[in-house]
């Protein structure tokens, strides 16, 4: 554009008064499947960890096993920051197929692992393709889904994390008995099922649109009209929840240039602070308590509880199952009961509960299969907690930065609260010390009791509400 171009326009609007339909089903599906895809990621490589260690050619240690784990969360925290600066710059659609296609190509790398440093690096890759879809996937599905439904949606999708752990548990039963393929064979076989399915995504994703929203920041006013009447005449008119009058209208001034570092620091420091505060906490203790637990889930069996390897995952089969079951039964009441008391909630439960299994694996009152009810309970309502902390900072933050501000809060969260974790959990279970891992449960422990209080204090209470009435625009103009 030669100069700055105002535009006023009523498409937020329009996109926040449909009521459900056949659109907002293909989002869910067709970028949803980012979350199965990393729940999958993360049961394989927790499941295989005992068949790591078995192989002959990798003979993985604990220690190693932990590091391979942090290899991963470090490249979605390093994706996470690139893809995120480019779903600003070019647009969400575009990310999809990108952030896709390297974690295509680096899963099926792993499976060709010879040491443990080319394992670590294709790990890293993976991780690199998780963390970009993270980024551009939960900037689109806020700026696609209705105001009222956009919370429990959000947990929903979040939470299908465990629908992958759940297909990742029923696999590896499968693919890591001996009575099946030998041990060094399994393995390699486990992470072929990522590729498989991220293949089979990228065929929906071709039919979903840009966001609306980012085309009309950029200028594309006309672009995003097309798709917004495309989308209106896909839902039944009886659903469209029409309102009498003249819908709100947002004015702003499209941008010529995509927004920078310092556009992201007058968000994050000037205009928000508080929410950073909020956003940083509620994302490191998640990252804490879900990496330093379940990425180590299966060496505290096998040390512990002498479980066999092949057997891990009749174990995380229903710890997944609790976890995708909590976003689907309690999300609705983050739409309707409020933001602010359902962080509280479900953050302070997942503290407690979490206290009181540490105890009692101390105590030695636990076996494995007791500690996997123990940890399904807990993780009921952790699973709300840690989609919800995604689903606040996507939210709370200006379109122009949505993308970027959620892997930065995603890097630091992670980076301070997760990469380090499993290796730390995997040098504790080594040390075969049951005060020592019961420690690190109870530190665990505290962080989310932290964040439960950070919550309600500075929670922000954007249910049902626009994402312009919730963060206005940097462009908008009163």
């Amino acid at each position: 554009m030669d100069s700055p171009q105002v535009i006023e326009t009523d498409i937020p609007a329009r996109l926040d008064r449909l009521r459900w339909g056949r659109f907002h089903g293909l989002v869910v599906a067709a970028l949803g499947i980012t979350w199965v895809l990393d729940g999958l990621e993360v049961t394989l490589a927790g499941a295989v960890s005992g068949a790591l260690k078995e192989s002959p050619v990798l003979a993985f240690t604990d220690a190693q096993v932990g590091a391979s784990a942090s290899a991963y969360l470090a490249g979605a925290v390093l994706g996470a920051l690139f893809f995120g600066w480019l779903t600003d710059l070019l647009g969400r659609r575009k990310l999809f197929f990108i952030t896709l296609g390297l974690y295509l190509t680096a899963t099926g790398a792993t499976a060709f692992s010879y040491d443990f440093y080319s394992f670590a690096l294709f790990r890293f890759l993976t991780g690199c393709g998780i963390g970009g879809e993270y980024v551009a996937i939960n900037s689109a599905i806020q700026e696609l889904i209705p105001a009222r439904y956009r919370g429990r949606t959000d947990l929903a999708i979040n939470g299908s994390f465990w629908l992958g752990a759940v297909f990742g548990s029923i696999g590896t039963l499968i693919l890591l008995d001996p009575a099946h393929f030998q041990v060094d064979v399994g393995w390699r076989l486990a992470f072929g099922i990522g590729a498989v399915l991220g293949a089979i995504v990228l065929v929906f994703r071709r039919t979903l649109p840009e966001s609306p929203r980012w085309l009309i920041v950029h200028g594309r006013l006309a672009e995003a009209e097309r798709i917004v009447t495309k989308i209106e005449r896909s839902t039944p008119a009886a659903s469209t929840g029409h309102v009498a009058g003249r819908l709100p209208r947002l004015r702003l001034r499209a941008r010529e240039r995509a927004a920078n570092l310092l556009d992201l620091a007058v968000s994050l420091f000037q205009r928000y602070p508080r929410r950073s505060v909020l956003g940083l906490v509620l994302m490191a203790a998640q990252a804490f308590f879900y990496n330093a637990i379940f990425f180590t889930y299966a060496l505290v069996l096998t040390t512990f509880y002498s479980v066999p390897s092949e057997t891990v995952g009749l174990y995380i089969l229903p710890f997944a199952v609790s976890n995708f079951v909590g976003p689907l039964a309690l999300g609705w009441l983050f739409d309707h009961w409020g933001r602010r008391q359902m962080l509280t909630a479900t953050y302070a439960l997942s503290g407690l509960l979490l206290g009181l299994t540490a105890l009692l694996f101390l105590a030695g009152e636990l076996t494995a299969i007791t500690l996997t009810v123990a940890f399904a309970v807990v993780f009921f309502f952790a699973s709300c907690a840690a989609s919800a902390a995604y689903l606040t900072v996507s939210e709370s933050f200006p379109l122009e930065v949505r993308a970027l501000a959620i892997a930065v809060f995603y890097a630091f969260g992670t980076g301070l609260g997760g990469v380090a974790a499993p290796w730390v959990f995997g040098r504790l279970i080594g040390s075969g010390d049951p005060a020592s891992v019961a420690g690190g449960y109870a530190f665990g422990a505290g962080l989310m009791l932290v964040a439960a209080l950070v919550a309600w204090w500075l929670a922000v209470p954007a249910e049902r509400r626009s994402l312009e009435e919730v963060a206005r625009p940097l462009s908008g103009l009163d």
